[in-house]
């Protein structure tokens, strides 16, 4: 039995038109959105209002019409609809929404046209949050996500389309500015395109065989009557039929490079070409694919799951500094909003008043890699370039504005959450991470010494020094097993304390110095690179190798000079200033009890070329494996066990998010961590091949490298930029403990003095999150976009190559209820809670979301089990706080707020629970 989906497939099925012979041509409208290329962000928000204006009359003055003939509008980014609202009265976003829920409009998921290959996981996730909240608030679905123009897509973006609920996307690609070999020739013109974990997206991506202004091109449309003629009685002859050979077809895109598109020509075309052998229908994109669905067995259809590198991405190199600042957000968001949500429990009117500068925050991830980046328009020119400058600057600003504040405020409301005894200063460490770690931990601190470290849970002395970060004092401590999600408190006391030896020996080797722990040897060169990595744990083997003159974090031949810039009993650190072939200045660090080599460079001054941070190693037969796009892939062809397309890609600089690791048959690799960069080059690659065999990565530091000398001159003006990276050999790869690595260096614990202003956590140590499985992590633990009565959202990703299963609970508050969320946080389904929290089961390398809604009493309500708290759980409790004995099995109703003693605070802890607050 065929189901009727959409007002066009009713109309088909019941006008008995839909037959074997038949051809359907689906013809969707739209403007291909050219920021900055056609005209800046002023023009095109306007061309946005007046575009729909004039395609919501259409839809209404057609109307009458039969169900292919009516107007349909496709916008090509979410931000048409944005700018709607914002521009518009409540009445007429109303009747934009009317139209895309009943099919007269659509808008994907993406914010514009945007090229994603290098973005980090998140980061795209965040710029489909806009669509999440109107789906929340209107009831309707976004079912359509797409990166159009650019040759090239990464294998990832499926899975983080298909998360949060995308079904169906369309690739027209430009043909031009390309160094990708044949572009336009497809291996399949219709596929499933699948992620690591099997997600999949049902794709359409013609070979454009006509120019970009006919099939395959990104306005396939753009001669509407032309391309129906193409599809339907000239396929036989124009290759074609031979690519394409289904009967329902869609023909996507007309506005090409014009500012706006406004006519009624894709009704009087369907009106007037429709015949016997075919009917033509305005298409909203969306009804093509689900006539596609219906007619055809989709999952007979090719599955694709390959990555097919970078090519426009990379004109984001060009403002290497401002895309790495974007990037640096997103990390630092992870802590801030994990604080955010252990405070929000406490305080549910915490984000109250955040949410603009939020959802611009989010929407500036989804513009920052919008395809444009770089290029100059025919109607811009080198104006547009210096608008485009001015615009991503503007933009990373914001983020950095939204973070900045949301992690700082969290941060101090955390501090006064937490109780404090006596009249020594204290601090919180917290760790943002789903482990405990042992980890480094820097604290403000401008107070007098001798001082030392206690750890208020264990009463030990930490090991301590003063150091300066950017001119302000700090003590730097290394703080052993700081919980998951939570914290660890510590107490400076008066006196020199304990002596530990220092973390690390310098010695000197001619013009070198040689940086010596328990764990490697590092020889550090006056340029600032590494010439020599001997890893003593396994028999000083070395894991440096030259090639083409460079070693490790090698910028370049020059002379500098070293110097000791701190030494301790936590961490040594040399710096070398060198001024060759730009200035910089490169810092290594080893610490005591930290397995890992932490790497500052810093360039201090603007250049025009492209400059790469070489890394060679001493590894044989290497395999490497890389952070894409919510995947990690395997750097080698498809044909030979990778992840890469043997056919229509470009392959000389491949994505750098979190890590790459570089392993050898032998058995023993190095994990190379990355915070700032967005790409490497595998050995001697090339944009037509991809080089194996070499055991070298190059990261970009900056430089115009997407094709020739086109891109942003001299790096936008910028003349600072910061590259940070960690070094860890290891035996054999493991893709959990090398994430890990990266995620501890990229994300140092947030360290406050404790003020106890509000008293409502533990005062010694606390974890707020509790993952049964180490192969699954979380990837962000926050407030419900909602609001705090939607609860909290747990995002998990397992980095196992099998499915894993783990148990998902919180703390202080256990889950009461779940319900599986899109990554955009649209309710799935319910969720089952038992003591352990939920449990769920991941695929391979699966990002799954959550909505955790916390007891609403906490742990502290229901003493006499009756699943009511009421007077009757007062008499249990007073009894008990009366002759509380802290080792007896009812320690913890008397100890409420859990920071081992029993008294007036419990007591004000269990009022709140009992009045629910």
């Amino acid at each position: 039995m065929r189901v009727c989906h959409g007002a066009i497939l009713c109309f088909l099925l019941s006008a008995s038109i839909v037959s074997g012979q038949q051809k359907r041509v689906y013809i969707a409208p739209d403007d291909h959105t050219d920021y900055f290329w056609t005209a800046d962000n002023v023009q095109y928000e306007q061309a946005f209002l007046t575009t729909l204006d004039y395609y919501l009359d259409l839809a209404d003055t057609t109307q009458t019409n039969a169900a292919p003939y009516q107007s349909r509008w496709n916008c090509d980014g979410h931000l048409w609809m944005w700018t709607y609202e914002k521009n518009r009265t409540p009445a007429q976003f109303q009747r934009l929404i009317d139209r895309i829920a009943d099919g007269h409009v659509s808008v994907p998921l993406n914010a514009l046209c945007v090229c994603l290959g290098a973005a980090p996981a998140e980061a795209v996730l965040r710029g489909m949050y806009y669509p999440g909240k109107i789906e929340r608030q209107y009831d309707v679905r976004f079912r359509l996500a797409y990166l159009i123009e650019n040759q090239t897509q990464p294998l990832g973006i499926a899975s983080l389309w298909a998360g949060s609920g995308a079904k169906y996307s369309w690739k027209g690609i430009c043909g031009c500015d390309s160094q990708v070999s044949n572009p336009h020739d497809r291996e399949h013109d219709m596929y499933r395109a699948q992620g690591p974990d099997g997600a999949e997206i049902l794709i359409k991506w013609n070979s454009m065989l006509n120019g970009n202004e006919n099939m395959g091109g990104y306005a396939e449309a753009r001669s509407p009557t032309g391309v129906v003629d193409f599809v339907t009685v000239n396929a036989p002859f124009n290759g074609f039929a031979a690519r394409y050979p289904y009967d329902v077809i869609g023909c996507f895109g007309k506005g090409w490079d014009d500012l706006q598109t406004q006519t009624s020509q894709f009704v009087t075309t369907a009106q007037n070409m429709s015949n016997a052998s075919r009917q033509v229908i305005v298409s909203n994109e969306q009804d093509f694919f689900a006539d596609f669905e219906q007619t055809y067995n989709v999952a007979a259809l090719p599955a694709k799951s390959v990555s097919f590198g970078n090519e426009w991405e990379l004109y984001s190199a060009g403002m290497a500094e401002v895309t790495a600042r974007a990037k640096r957000a997103v990390e630092k968001l992870r802590a801030a909003e994990a604080m955010t949500a252990v405070v929000s429990l406490f305080e549910p009117e915490f984000m109250n008043g955040r949410e603009p500068a939020r959802d611009r925050a989010y929407m500036n991830w989804g513009l920052f890699w919008e395809h444009d980046f770089g290029m100059v328009g025919p109607q811009t020119g080198s104006l547009g370039i210096q608008k485009r400058i001015t615009w991503q600057h503007l933009i990373t600003d914001e983020i950095e504005l939204y973070v900045n504040t949301l992690h700082d405020d969290s941060a101090d409301a955390l501090a006064d959450l937490i109780p404090i005894d006596g009249a020594n200063p204290r601090y919180y460490v917290f760790n943002p991470l789903s482990w405990s770690r042992d980890a480094i931990a820097d604290l403000p601190y401008a107070g007098p010494s001798p001082i030392h470290i206690i750890d208020v849970a264990s009463q030990l002395e930490l090991p301590s020094q003063i150091v300066s970060i950017d001119g302000q004092a700090h003590l730097r401590v290394l703080v052993e097993d700081i919980p998951s999600v939570g914290y660890r408190v510590l107490e400076i006391r008066d006196g020199s304390g304990q002596s530990f030896s220092n973390a690390a020996m310098v010695t000197p080797d001619g013009n070198s110095q040689i940086i010596e722990n328990s764990i490697y040897r590092v020889t550090f060169a006056t340029n600032g690179a590494i010439t020599s990595l001997i890893d003593k744990m396994r028999s000083d083997r070395e894991f440096a190798q030259g090639f083409s003159g460079r070693v490790m974090n090698d910028l370049g031949a020059s002379t500098g000079t070293i110097t000791i810039e701190n030494v301790g009993p936590v961490s040594v650190t040399l710096k070398a200033v060198a001024d060759l072939p730009v200035l910089h200045t490169s810092r290594v660090t080893l610490y005591r009890g930290v397995d890992r080599i932490d790497i500052e460079n810093e360039i201090t001054q603007n250049f025009s070329t492209t400059r790469t941070y070489a890394f060679g190693f001493n590894i044989t037969s290497p395999a490497v494996r890389h952070e894409e796009v919510g995947a990690i892939l395997r750097a080698s062809l498809v044909t030979d066990g990778g992840d890469y397309s043997p056919r229509n890609a470009r392959y000389d600089w491949l994505t750098l998010n979190h890590f790459a690791d570089i392993t050898g048959s032998e058995g023993v690799g190095v994990t190379l961590s990355n915070s700032d960069a967005s790409f490497f080059k595998l050995g001697n690659s090339t944009p037509g091949l991809l080089d194996t065999s070499t055991p070298s990565i190059a990261v970009l530091a900056g430089g115009k490298v997407a094709n020739g000398g086109n891109g942003i001159p001299n790096q936008g003006g910028d003349t600072s930029f910061t590259n940070r990276f960690a070094l860890r050999t290891h035996d054999a790869y493991g893709q959990q403990a090398t994430m890990k690595m990266a995620l501890e260096h990229q994300n140092p614990p947030v360290c406050r003095m404790v003020t106890a202003g509000n008293p409502r956590l533990p005062s010694d140590h606390f974890s707020a999150v509790q993952l049964s499985n180490a192969n699954v992590l979380l990837w962000a633990f926050k407030l419900h976009e909602d609001g705090a009565d939607q609860g909290l959202v747990a995002r998990l990703w397992n980095q196992a190559e099998t499915p894993q299963s783990t148990d998902l609970q919180i703390s202080p508050r256990a889950i009461e209820s779940a319900v599986s969320v899109t990554h955009i946080e649209t309710d799935v389904s319910a969720q089952s809670v038992g003591p352990a929290g939920i449990t769920t089961v991941l695929a391979r390398q699966q990002i799954q979301s959550f909505r955790l809604m916390p007891m609403a009493t906490g742990h502290c309500g229901d003493f006499d089990a009756d699943n009511d708290v009421d007077s009757l759980d007062l008499a249990v409790f007073v009894n008990v706080l009366i002759g509380a004995d802290m080792s007896s099995a009812h320690a913890g109703i008397a100890d409420i707020n859990q920071d081992g003693m029993s008294d007036g605070n419990d007591v004000s802890e269990f009022v709140d629970c009992l009045l629910g607050n």
